[in-house]
């Protein structure tokens, strides 16, 4: 897997953050079916994608 330093991945976080945080601003049931669909799986995918970045963040503050 590629390296990421400390900086790119708190970068990274913060824009994945924005985007889940505005994803959930919105308003789903003025969205079509697939469209909500399609914003549901984004918001999921955000949430994972943020976590896997905090992981790697914990790891590098214990010096791994």
């Amino acid at each position: 897997m590629e390296k990421f330093t400390t900086v790119e991945l708190s970068e990274a976080h913060r824009a994945l953050l924005s985007m889940l945080q505005k994803c959930g601003k919105m308003d789903a049931t003025k969205l079509v079916k697939s469209q909500q669909t399609l914003l549901e799986r984004r918001i999921s995918a955000l949430k994972v994608a943020l976590a896997l970045i905090e992981k790697e963040q914990s790891k590098k503050d214990q010096g791994e």
